[in-house]
């Protein structure tokens, strides 16, 4: 499979392993827990005799949000943001925030960030949480939170600068079409 750079793939990520060579994922893109790729679709075998396949296409700086499923033949366009448990049956247009079953488009990518924007500079915002962020302060966000929403700032200024967050894919990774779980840091990957 086609693997780019800074690319969060948690280990319960699962990539189709018999056909993982359609699938590509662009740098940039991050996954939730427990989401599912699928380059084939088996269901009409028994009656059939015959599987469908097809390319699964991740531009770069997709999010997908956890428990989402992946179909064959789908092209998600850059910067596209997925919400937690889509099923994304169709193509998704770059620049878009989807969600659902089947995944839609909800709005665009620039009205989601700018209602989020609105948003913290409003509500309350905390310093990144980390292994290091004392009881006190784990206990204010809690308080703070218990109302209303709040946001976390700085976490991935503090990722870039190479101090902690989540494991991702090495910046300099260069993509490639074999098993590339043995030359980096982040989860294994299926292939």
């Amino acid at each position: 499979m086609e693997l780019g750079a800074d690319v969060w793939l948690p280990g319960s990520t699962w990539i189709d392993p018999d056909y993982c060579f359609l699938i590509s994922i662009g740098d940039h893109c991050g996954f939730g827990e427990e989401c599912l790729i699928l380059a084939h679709d088996a269901q009409m075998d028994e009656f059939l005799d015959a599987a469908r396949i097809g390319r699964v296409t991740i531009h770069e700086s997709c999010h997908i949000g956890a428990r989402t499923v992946i179909l064959p033949g789908v092209e998600i366009g850059p910067r596209t943001v997925i919400g937690a448990g889509s099923v994304v049956s169709r193509s998704l247009p770059p620049d878009s925030v989807c969600a659902g079953n089947p995944a839609r488009v909800l709005c665009s990518l620039d009205e989601y960030l700018g209602k989020h924007r609105a948003k913290a500079e409003v509500g309350p915002t905390f310093p990144c949480v980390t292994s290091e962020s004392s009881p006190e302060d784990r206990s204010r966000i809690r308080q703070a939170v218990q109302r209303e929403s709040g946001y976390v700032v700085g976490g991935r200024t503090a990722e870039l600068k190479g101090e902690g967050g989540t494991p991702r894919t090495p910046m300099s990774f260069s993509r490639r079409s074999d098993s590339v779980s043995a030359q980096t840091s982040s989860p294994k990957v299926s292939s």
